[in-house]
């Protein structure tokens, strides 16, 4: 049962805010109190802020600001992209789309193309995409306008995609659009390096210990879509209306200045502290299985398995103990289900239900791997004893 302070390993849900983005979320709800579409000198300082967080997001994501869209989130931002509306200015806009298998449901099921205008890139079993079927699948879309979605780096198993090489497949086979939801990669991979040649990718900033409620759309130069709002404002270059949440979007600057110049130290902290615990883990179950491995994966995040280990009855019962890990993605209703990523990856049913994911963050620590593998001990005695009584 819980006894003391709670240790939060689901970084990869929402990571929590720094103290530094808190304090800086509070002064601009009491020092700017202005619309920043107004003219007069609230108004001013108002689009100032505004104007400083998105020279710090784009400092983040390797850009110029004038790249950067404001949306309400990554969801927000992938909608947009894939809403059939991205093009580049002289052209039209697409009417196929490729997707990741494994893609976060807000790319699977958050574009607006027909289903016989959508296919899905497979993957091998870590979860990494197959890219000879993405080159075929090009060469046999010669002539048509295609967008691509690969997501930088998976929001379960960690796994980082081959983006370089998905862009230049893209350019080798007609000059086929490439969106990418990089939402997990901010803050956790050198993004500018990770997403080289983008014509558009997804960013949250509660990803990066930033506000809820804030995200962008980053937009190579001559890349234009359909305004996410048809009625409102003109704000975000037309292309997003409405008043603009200059203290969650402080916040988020905040938050990626931090994140930017952290990441290099923050990325060998984290994967030190990911190995200790995959260590842990089979230590204590040598069947343990965890996904992804075998591909470069975010330094912070550990999804596995262990036979016969249930995923509800484990998050219960490291919940119970003050312990706040995930079965995968947060974003299916709170509920524990069967996890796409896992299926498309060909890990068989039985296995995929006892999936775990635990991701660190900037206030986790040794103790916070210890803590969650005393209670996993625990966890896998007690299997264990049953294994032997069934014996």
């Amino acid at each position: 049962m819980e006894t003391g302070p709670r240790t939060y390993l689901d970084h990869n849900a929402t990571a929590p805010v720094r103290p530094e983005v808190a304090e800086a979320v509070a002064r601009a709800l009491l020092d700017l109190p202005g619309n920043a579409s107004s003219i007069h000198r609230e108004g001013q300082a108002a689009r100032a802020a505004v104007e400083t967080a998105r020279a710090r997001i784009a400092a983040l994501a390797g850009t110029a600001p004038g790249s950067v869209v404001f949306t309400s989130g990554g969801t927000e931002a992938a909608n947009a992209a894939l809403s059939g509306g991205l093009r580049r200015r002289d052209g039209p806009a697409p009417t196929r789309l490729i997707v990741g298998a494994t893609e976060h449901p807000c790319v699977l099921a958050g574009h607006r193309f027909a289903p016989e205008a959508t296919d899905l890139i497979p993957v091998d079993r870590r979860g990494v995409i197959d890219l000879a079927w993405l080159e075929a699948r090009l060469g046999a879309l010669a002539g048509e306008g295609v967008l691509l979605s690969v997501q930088a780096a998976n929001n379960e198993t960690g796994v980082v995609q081959p983006l370089d090489a998905v862009v230049a497949l893209a350019r080798r086979h007609g000059g086929a659009l490439v969106h990418s939801d990089a939402v997990q990669a901010a803050g956790r991979l050198p993004l500018e390096a990770a997403t080289s040649g983008l014509d558009a990718l997804s960013l949250s900033a509660h990803k990066f210990a930033g506000p809820k409620g804030v995200g962008a759309l980053v937009l190579a130069p001559g890349l234009t879509l359909d305004p996410v709002f048809h009625r409102g404002g003109g704000q975000e270059a037309r292309l997003r209306g409405g008043t603009e949440n200059v203290a969650g979007l402080v916040g988020a600057g905040v938050a990626a200045e931090i994140a930017g110049r952290a990441q290099a130290e923050e990325a060998r902290r984290l994967a030190g502290l990911r190995d200790a615990l995959e260590a842990g883990i089979r230590a204590r179950a040598p069947d343990a299985v965890v996904f992804g491995e075998g591909a470069e994966r975010l330094p912070n995040t550990a999804c596995f398995a262990v036979p016969g280990l249930e995923a509800a009855t484990a998050l219960i019962a490291l919940d119970l103990d003050g312990v706040a890990v995930s079965s995968g993605s947060a974003c299916a209703s709170g509920k524990v289900g069967r996890s796409t990523v896992l299926a498309a990856m060909g890990v068989p049913a039985a296995l995929a239900a006892g999936a775990l994911r635990v991701s660190l963050g900037w206030n986790s620590r040794p103790s916070d791997v210890d803590r969650f593998l005393a209670v996993f001990d625990r966890l896998i005695s007690s299997l264990y004893k049953r294994r032997e009584r069934a014996a």
